[in-house]
């Protein structure tokens, strides 16, 4: 019972995430040399689905009724508008599209960690929940080899939007029956008491709206940056897959050394490692820059997302998928401010690099403010 819930939440998340969202990272350079985009456009494209992403997620961490709907909603339109996707071929209406992928990734990312979390809390297994979070990094490898075999054959942006939509679809339909059932996420019956923000839970909050600031740039633009880099090279195409990979070995790793000192100090490490991956990718030349800054930030992306919602459930643990949604929410502010940062980058300079630069102070700042937390609990009794 318990592996069958993690399988699920394991692939709803390959699903919305891996290639839902995350696919438009390998389509970018082919819908650039379709003129579909601009460098330029394609940030202010990329910001629409992160502002979809932030409100779907404070919409599911608000959510009353129709909760199971919305995550139905949410993997049946990422399969759906990746499809239609490709007879799309303006900046605008990519943008539209992107805008409500974000918002039903939004709802099945909150929707499906709350619902994994207090399952397998239930059923004795709250290990397994990290091995859910392997789910994007899955994705994102997987939609990345594909876009090898895309550039390989010299196949356009539409057909790749096409083959990421068939493959959503063929996993979706595989897990079709395991899916919540009414009820399984939310019941009118049960009122937790309120919710205290306390100074942990806040810095909490903050950290991670500067985590998805951090690591959206390069997530978005590693492709682009290699194929700048190495035109017409191979290796090019390898980065957003090599991104995924250590995304899933990011996680086995967290899984490993879940015993070693506590949530919040793993997490403050995993965003000062993303941080010196975002400079990597600047500052260091040619491809080991590039390899170096997809391992580092790659590899710390879902374990921050990971122990970030642990760290959440530690803290409250009778608010589980309100917090999953105030983080996610806080998340989704930093991504969605991140692509207009590189936009304006891009628009003053003709350069992604300044826009590096600012991500990886927000990342170390981001491990600052969880490093140490306050003891709350002495505060309480003075």
């Amino acid at each position: 019972m318990a592996l069958r819930i993690a399988l699920c939440g394991f692939i709803m998340l390959v699903v919305v995430m891996g290639i839902g969202r995350f696919a438009f990272t390998p389509q970018v350079p082919l819908m650039i040399a379709d003129g579909q985009l601009t460098l330029t456009s394609a940030g202010l494209v990329a910001a629409m689905n992160y502002f979809g992403y932030l409100f779907g997620a404070w919409d599911a961490m608000r959510a009353h009724r129709g909760v199971e709907g919305r995550l139905y909603a949410g993997l049946i339109g990422a399969v759906a508008l990746t499809l239609l996707s490709a007879v799309v071929d303006t900046a605008w209406l990519h943008g539209l599209l992107r805008l409500a992928i974000g918002c039903m990734s939004g709802w099945a990312m909150v929707l499906t960690a709350a619902w994994t979390n207090e399952q397998l809390a239930h059923a004795g297994k709250p290990g397994l929940s990290a091995a859910v979070f392997a789910g994007p990094g899955a994705g994102i490898a997987v939609s990345g080899l594909l876009a090898v075999y895309i550039h390989a054959h010299a196949l356009s942006a539409s057909a790749g939007w096409l083959l990421y939509g068939l493959l959503a679809l063929a996993l979706i339909a595989f897990i079709s029956r395991w899916l919540p059932r009414p009820g399984d996420l939310h019941r009118p019956d049960v009122k937790p008491v309120p919710l205290r923000l306390t100074g942990n839970l806040k810095r909490l909050v903050w950290s991670y709206s500067l985590a998805g600031y951090g690591y959206i740039l390069p997530a978005t633009f590693l492709s682009q940056m290699a194929t700048a880099r190495f035109p017409g090279s191979a290796f090019a195409q390898f980065v957003w897959p090599i991104f995924g990979a250590a995304a899933v070995v990011g996680i086995a790793l967290s899984i490993a050394l879940r015993h070693v000192g506590h949530s919040y100090q793993r997490l403050a490490i995993v965003l000062w490692l993303q941080a010196a991956g975002v400079l990597a990718a600047w500052l260091m030349p040619g491809m080991s820059g590039l390899v170096t800054g997809a391992l580092l930030v790659g590899g710390g992306f879902l374990c921050a997302v990971q122990l970030s919602l642990l760290y959440g459930r530690e803290l409250a643990p009778q608010h589980t998928r309100y917090m999953a949604g105030l983080l996610t929410t806080g998340y989704a502010i930093g991504q969605l401010v991140g692509p207009m940062t590189s936009a304006l980058s891009t628009w003053l300079t003709q350069r992604l690099e300044p826009a590096l630069g600012i991500a990886a102070l927000a990342l170390l700042a981001g491990g600052a403010l969880v490093w140490r937390p306050a003891d709350e609990r002495q505060q309480q009794l003075q």
